[in-house]
């Protein structure tokens, strides 16, 4: 998925729920955080409503400025506004006073959006969503000496001062091939779509392959569309010879080439497919992804995420959500260590022994790239079941 400056405090506390997450509890005692939308009400999603901007902001030397830059208007507002959800949330659940957290719409022109940012005195950028998006917003902030977090899953818009949040295809494929070759599959055959993932996805499957001492016997490239995925898996399947095949696409693709891969009956080979695999109501209706195996950040607070996110804002979040709640997450949990109104401490974010976060433990590197923890599922006939736990922390 290459793939939200509130002016007043935002107070949900009228009579809402305030349910902590017990998962991230040592994360939350932070102190409290007050929200300043700019760009329009947050408690209602999707869709947004957005309102025009006040053209100042009151000064406030006392809290740490975070802008929140993510599309409020357009093609992606639903998300957008999902990601700035889950960013009250957290800011509701912390109960922080050190923070204030600013939205800024980037759908027009998210340059101007992160001039605007830097103008106003936020130190640190969570967001953009698109990679996209994310040269524009670095012109504007880098000289400022304003780092990002974006949530694009893009890693090769990552740098020292640019850290990608998103869920990396590659990590998730590698972890996937990691756990079938530990089960003793050595020969590989994959559908790969064209385009920046198809290419993500086939390099980390051939770097894991070589590493484990596998091979990749076949591979067909296609566009992304249903009759395209069945031709190519239709060639793939005339060529055989492999154990294992990766399908690197989605769950509805992923179903419509299955069959041609393994036909009804027979026991092999062992599908294989991607952390877009996740929350797919596809993958575990299709008959022929039984028995499939696939990589993801592991799903254990996400349910509990939903219930208290939809008893906010009567709506259901999208996944990529949890980015948002994250993201404030790290954001306090730097600012023990951080003076307001002083540059963002970079450093911070390189710790070895990484973050805790909804979705599980996570790290950066210094060249920005996220390194997540996933687990193995396999696809059941009613939905799926961990095979492989993802670790509960980094090593240092």
């Amino acid at each position: 998925m290459a793939h939200f400056d509130w002016e007043r405090q935002v107070m949900f506390g009228k009579r809402l729920e305030r349910r902590k997450l017990m998962a991230v509890g040592a994360l939350a005692l932070l102190g409290a955080c007050s929200v300043i939308p700019k760009s329009g009400p947050v408690d209602r999603a999707p869709p947004p409503a957005p309102t025009p901007p006040p053209t100042d902001l009151p000064t406030d030397t006392e809290r740490h400025r975070v802008a929140l830059l993510v599309p409020l208007s357009g093609a992606n507002a639903a998300v957008g506004q999902s990601l700035a959800n889950a960013a009250t949330m957290a800011v509701l659940d912390t109960n922080a006073q050190n923070l204030r957290v600013t939205t800024y719409d980037t759908s027009a022109n998210p340059g101007e959006a992160a001039r605007r940012a830097v103008s106003d005195g936020n130190k640190l950028i969570l967001g953009p969503l698109l990679s996209s998006d994310i040269p524009a917003v670095v012109a504007a902030a880098r000289p400022a000496d304003v780092p990002l977090i974006s949530f694009s899953n893009d890693e090769t818009a990552s740098a020292r001062d640019v850290f990608i949040m998103g869920n990396l295809p590659g990590q998730s494929v590698a972890r996937t091939i990691d756990y079938a070759i530990g089960t003793g599959v050595r020969a590989f055959g994959a559908l790969v779509p064209r385009g920046e993932y198809g290419q993500r996805a086939s390099d980390a499957l051939m770097a894991s392959v070589r590493a484990g001492g596998g091979s990749v016997v076949a591979m067909e490239a296609y566009d992304r569309s249903n009759t395209s995925i069945v031709s190519a898996a239709k060639r793939l399947a005339e060529k055989g010879g492999y154990g294992g095949v990766l399908i690197a696409d989605g769950g509805s693709l992923a179903a419509r080439a299955a069959p041609q891969l393994k036909p009804a009956g027979e026991a092999g080979p062992r599908i294989l497919g991607t952390e877009l695999w996740s929350g797919e109501k596809d993958v575990a209706a299709s008959p022929a992804l039984r028995g499939a195996w696939f990589a993801a950040v592991s799903d254990q607070n996400f349910a509990r995420f939903t219930k208290s996110y939809r008893s906010r804002f009567g709506a259901q979040p999208y996944r990529i959500a949890t980015l948002g709640y994250d993201a404030v997450l790290l954001s306090l949990r730097v600012a023990k260590s951080w003076k307001p109104g002083t540059v963002f401490p970079v450093r911070s974010l390189l710790d070895p022994g990484g973050f805790l976060g909804l979705d599980g433990p996570f790290r950066f590197s210094r060249d920005g790239k996220i390194e997540r923890a996933f687990e193995v599922r396999e696809v059941t006939a009613g939905g799926t079941t961990v095979v492989s736990p993802a670790p509960a922390k980094f090593g240092r």
